[in-house]
């Protein structure tokens, strides 16, 4: 099979800068409407929409190659190849050597495996730090491996105010008993983009790790393992225009030290030990054509290799940054003139994601997200998206936060939609 099935390919020639209406027409979910409007979706921190593309990948997997895999007839042969593609399309995603890519069911699966594949090596004099302001996936794992190994778990807490980690608690917190560090690259609530690389020399004077949960940063900043010191780094494709899957990059160093539950007879190559069972194969192709879909958004031709996809990613992330900028701007700076509505975490013009958390006086997060949807076709996310502690620290517990976080597919006209709606619901 010369060409792996998620080959599609998207381009937005090279010199222009990155334009919503570009990449519309390939996302079918955009054409729904609710109650006479067209919905604009929101819900995009929580799992992104599609691109036909994807879709097209997953389809052509299942109808023309499906088979189970190391086995010496065609479809069989064509499904290693697609999983070894899509590992070096993951890898080249990551900034990580794609044997280091393993696929689960989800992040969170992967983390508690991953977890109890360390326990043999900690002890009850081991600690590790985590944060308040990450997801229940990267924080969960870590309490059970300590509880299961007597390891002491220390939090570091985020400024209520800002929505930003305390560094300078990090550099108390880590120490010569520290063999591992759990941190968000960005706040699934808050859009909060945490400084990661800061943390790598606190890390090497004491020999420990730094596992990364990725999940939110992924679809807006440009990921690269080697630039943010991690040794760990999770995501999930439906964060970033992929079908439902976990994805994990673990170093070669990290993957030696590992002792996994698996089957005897199962794969023993680089990150393969991570993998159990048989794998989502059609949703590997489908993370593939998303990596494609989004390398395609820096314009000009490739072949789909890990050379050509890396220099196109960095391209089309350098767009989708800058977009993300005016975007956060508008969004932010829109929620927070509206009277009574609160916005939590970094400004508008700060470091950080196109996703916002606010409430709005007098109505629950719930009612907030039933009547934007209702009443405008505005589909935006509500409670505490599992990042728990993050919401009992802003005291806004237990109805949660209004989520509100643009895609790729974002406009201004949706967004002034939105600021409408929310305007609305505070007369």
């Amino acid at each position: 099979m010369s060409n792996p099935p998620f080959a599609a390919r998207v381009h937005v020639p090279a010199d222009r800068t990155f334009d919503p209406a570009s990449v519309r027409p390939l996302f079918p979910a955009l054409e729904r409407r609710q109650n006479g409007h067209p919905v604009a979706y929101f819900d995009g921190p929580g799992g992104t929409q599609v691109p036909s593309l994807v879709v097209d990948a997953m389809r052509d997997y299942l109808l023309r190659h499906n088979a189970n895999t190391h086995w010496a007839y065609p479809a069989s042969a064509e499904t290693d190849e697609i999983i070894s593609a899509s590992k070096r399309a993951l890898g080249a995603f990551v900034g990580g050597a794609s044997d280091g890519i393993a696929f689960g069911a989800n992040m969170t699966s992967l983390l508690y495996h991953f977890t109890r594949a360390l326990a043999p090596a900690i002890s009850a004099d081991d600690e590790i730090v985590t944060t308040r302001l990450d997801h229940q996936a990267n924080i969960a794992p870590w309490v059970r491996l300590a509880r299961e190994t007597g390891a002491t778990v220390r939090p570091i807490p985020f400024d209520v105010r800002t929505g930003m980690l305390d560094m300078a608690a990090f550099a108390d917190a880590i120490g010569p008993r520290t063999r591992w560090i759990a941190v968000g690259a960005a706040s699934n609530a808050l859009g909060t983009i945490n400084d990661v690389a800061s943390l790598r020399p606190l890390a090497d004077e004491v020999g420990a790790r730094i596992l990364v949960d990725a999940v939110h940063y992924a679809a807006h900043h440009r990921l690269d393992a080697r630039r943010m010191g991690a040794d760990v780094v999770a995501c999930s494709p439906y964060k970033f225009y992929g079908p439902h899957l976990g994805v994990m990059w673990v170093s070669a160093e990290v993957l030696a030290e590992l002792d996994p539950a698996r089957l005897p007879c199962a794969g023993s190559v680089g990150a393969e030990v991570l993998e159990t069972g048989t794998l989502s194969h059609e949703g590997i192709a489908g993370a593939a054509a998303a990596v494609e879909f989004l390398a395609g958004l820096g314009g000009g031709p490739g072949d789909g290799s890990d050379g050509e996809f890396a220099p196109r990613l960095d391209a089309a992330f350098a767009r989708l940054e800058a977009r993300g900028d005016e975007v956060a701007r508008r969004m932010g700076e829109g929620l927070a003139a509206i009277p009574g509505v609160r916005v939590y975490g970094p400004p508008a013009d700060g470091v950080r994601t196109t996703t916002f958390g606010f409430t709005v006086p007098g109505r629950s997060s719930e009612e907030v997200t039933r009547r934007l949807a209702e009443d405008l076709g505005v589909f935006t996310s509500h409670g505490d998206f599992y990042a728990t502690t993050v919401i009992e620290d802003l005291g806004v517990g237990p109805d949660g936060l209004v989520r509100a976080g643009a895609a790729c597919f974002t406009t201004d006209e949706e967004i002034d939609r939105l600021l409408e709606g929310v305007e609305a619901l505070v007369r």
